[in-house]
């Protein structure tokens, strides 16, 4: 199986805390690709609260309908 394409990448500027980023660097830690996976970690999460407060009508009304009817397929279920 081929290795995935790598994702395009864009310039960018940040500000960072020059101490946080001395260390950084005297770590050899990749400041680019740290930056990267934490983003991407925080937009997953806001993403899935958004997600959750703009379903959480359906969710609750979804949960109601369980607590007083059971499962759907309650019965057939094999587990």
């Amino acid at each position: 199986m081929p290795a995935p394409a790598p994702l395009p990448k864009k310039a960018t500027n940040i500000t960072l805390s020059a101490d946080v980023l001395r260390e950084a660097k005297a770590l050899g830690i990749n400041i680019s690709q740290a930056c990267d996976e934490f983003l991407r970690e925080r937009v997953r999460r806001e993403q899935e609260r958004r997600w959750q407060a703009d379903n959480a009508e359906f969710i609750a009304a979804y949960n109601r309908v369980v607590e007083e009817q059971g499962l759907p397929l309650a019965d057939w279920r094999g587990f």
